[in-house]
């Protein structure tokens, strides 16, 4: 893998820039005892059932979703150049974002820097998939098995409920929700480079 320096890496993302090698550098969740009331809901949001086709009752929304995909899916296209699996990616990820009450360009800003957008990146720390999710939360809160990380809504799931789950124990602090998400909790450049990041998926009004 080539390696970058942070500093340049941040460099770039201020710049509105993309990364120019994918490199899976972060991803360090701290496995940190959950009270039963917390594993249990956890545990139920990554079973749920798999997302629908989205139905919306304001033709307004609808139109809007649209426009949203249809631009992710353009500046995706260098990297995922699969139109079908680009957009079975983008309806996951908005799907996944919005069911955990978080906004779709931030889960985008995150997975760029966490993954550049690799399926089967694995971090030296060994965290998997998209969001870098560590091997422990399948153990704490899903079947156990790993390489359903790998799997893209599943890789989705747990890092936007994993997020979600940080959010609330930060009190709604996304600066430090972020840093817990990174295992940096407190440190700046984790979620500088997250927030610039998701400036670059942020749709236009």
């Amino acid at each position: 893998m080539i390696r970058i320096s942070r500093r340049a890496g941040l460099a770039a993302l201020a710049a509105g820039a993309w990364w120019p090698t994918p490199a899976a550098h972060a991803g360090t969740q701290a496995e940190e005892p959950l009270i039963d009331s917390v594993r249990t809901a956890l545990s139920a949001s990554i079973a749920s059932a798999a997302p629908p086709k989205p139905s919306f009752i304001e033709i307004e929304d609808r139109l809007a979703y649209l426009r949203w995909l249809g631009s992710m899916s353009e500046r995706l296209k260098r990297r995922k150049s699969e139109a079908r699996t680009r957009i079975e990616f983008l309806e996951s990820l908005w799907y996944e974002s919005k069911r955990a009450g978080l906004e779709p360009a931030l889960v985008l800003g995150l997975i760029q820097v966490e993954s550049g957008f690799r399926k089967y990146a694995i971090s030296s720390a060994g965290a998997r998939g998209y969001m870098q999710v560590m091997p422990f939360w399948t153990r704490l809160i899903g079947d156990g098995d790993a390489a359903r990380l790998f799997h893209m809504q599943t890789n989705l799931r747990f890092g936007c409920v994993i997020l979600r789950h940080y959010l609330d124990i930060e009190r709604g602090d996304l600066f430090l929700a972020l840093g817990r998400y990174n295992g940096s909790r407190g440190r700046p450049e984790y979620p500088n480079a997250v927030f610039a990041a998701r400036t670059l998926w942020i749709v236009a009004a």
